[in-house]
């Protein structure tokens, strides 16, 4: 059995531990060890402190040189990054005021993505999604979730779930895979059975029998599927034993509450939730996820990420990474513009992308630097931890680990 390896050592450490999941948070409940130390052992934290109060005669060193932060590995809880193709010309239309009406008519919209993306073989698939990873990991991702609904029938939804599946076989960051066969009505659909009866009857049983994902999404939106039309579909996933997230208020109200009904892990855009949405999610279980890059690349409002903290949500935050309307894909860049417009502390935007994050995924085992949880964590080359956020993520991490082991991100 391998030593021991203490890590170390960092100008601070920020453990993200001690804090709550739910509420504001200030930054002066934001723990700190300053000259910490990570002590690893087989791929998890046996121990988080004082670097010299950590060294022994039984532990190997990794000795960091010159001021870094230490936090832990981000985790962004929503993204689209299996796809095929670009939207270049949807973000160009938009910005020239074309409606998503008029873009969708011309041949644009998801719809343009679900073609490009039927036409790319798993493996193809494959690759994109260990590009893009490869960039997240560079960015201090350890951690992404993935979702299909580019596919939207079960053949092409089974490509999808199994290039992402192959693509965690060899990618050195953690994918999440969500089922988001839900994302809208398929404009080729013509047979007689009912799309989400399909899907339910046909796909979910291989899912599970092949282990592909156990989240189910769906789209809730005036565009796609109706809070009625989508119960019973959630109903069978969660009977199923499927994990339930929503795509909910990013152009219309009411997929909140479909969240709250169904105890989902998490809803997330949430860019036009009133009062009523913010207080239905701050009571409940359901995490809320903000999409900055979302709005980023619509031009339109940022989800009320300060009014959901303060009426005591619990609030991740995600990079939403798409080729229509979230392009950009650098979370720490979007977390940082979220906390700016919403007025967030350093502390509630580090949250965010770390074990808030990991929360709406379920993942009680990485977030924080904690004994016990993954050794996933990254350094960045400064002596202060504000100065992560002030760059609006121009400041990037010197070196990232997963599982205790130093990852190559180039």
């Amino acid at each position: 059995m391998n030593r021991p390896l203490l890590i170390g050592p960092f100008a601070q450490l920020l453990p993200m531990t001690g804090l709550p999941l739910k509420g504001a948070l200030k930054d002066e409940q934001l723990p700190i060890i300053e000259n910490g130390g990570i002590l690893v052992s087989e791929g998890k934290i046996r121990k988080v402190g004082i670097f010299d109060e950590l060294k022994s005669d039984d532990v190997d060193i990794h000795h960091i040189e010159g001021d870094h932060v230490c936090l832990p590995g981000f985790v962004d809880s929503h993204t689209h990054i299996c796809f095929d193709g670009t939207r270049a010309r949807d973000y160009a239309y938009r910005n020239a005021g074309k409606t998503y009406l008029e873009i969708a008519k011309a041949g644009g919209g998801i719809w343009d993505t679900v073609t490009q993306t039927r036409k790319a073989s798993q493996g193809e698939l494959v690759q994109g999604i260990i590009s893009r990873s490869k960039k997240h990991l560079k960015n201090g991702v350890t951690t992404i979730e993935v979702k299909s609904g580019y596919g939207l029938s079960v053949d092409e939804e089974l490509k999808m779930l199994r290039a992402i599946k192959q693509a965690n076989e060899t990618t050195n960051a953690a994918l999440v895979p969500t089922c988001l066969a839900a994302h809208m009505k398929p404009k080729d659909w013509h047979q007689d059975k009912d799309y989400l009866d399909v899907i339910i009857n046909e796909l979910f049983p291989i899912i599970k029998a092949e282990n592909l994902a156990n989240r189910v999404d769906a789209f809730v939106e005036e565009s796609a599927f109706s809070p009625e039309e989508i119960k019973p579909y959630f109903q069978k996933a969660k009977e199923m034993g499927f994990d339930i997230t929503v795509h909910a208020d990013q152009f219309t109200t009411g997929g909140s509450q479909v969240a709250v009904d169904f105890d989902a892990v998490s809803a997330d855009h949430l860019e036009v939730s009133t009062e009523k949405e913010i207080q239905l999610l701050a009571k409940s279980n359901t995490i809320a996820t903000a999409l900055p890059g979302a709005s980023i690349g619509l031009g339109c409002a940022y989800t009320p990420a300060r009014r959901i903290l303060d009426a005591g949500g619990a609030l991740s935050i995600a990079s939403d990474h798409n080729p229509g309307s979230a392009p950009m894909g650098d979370l720490l860049t979007q977390a940082s513009i979220l906390g700016t417009f919403e007025k967030l502390s350093n502390t509630e935007v580090l949250s965010g992308i770390t074990f808030r994050a990991a929360a709406a995924l379920r993942l009680a085992d990485r977030g924080k630097l904690e004994e016990g949880a993954q050794a996933d964590f990254l350094i960045f080359p400064t002596d202060n931890y504000q100065e992560i956020t002030y760059h609006q993520g121009q400041l990037k991490p010197s070196a990232v680990w997963k599982k205790g082991n130093q990852i190559k991100t180039t």
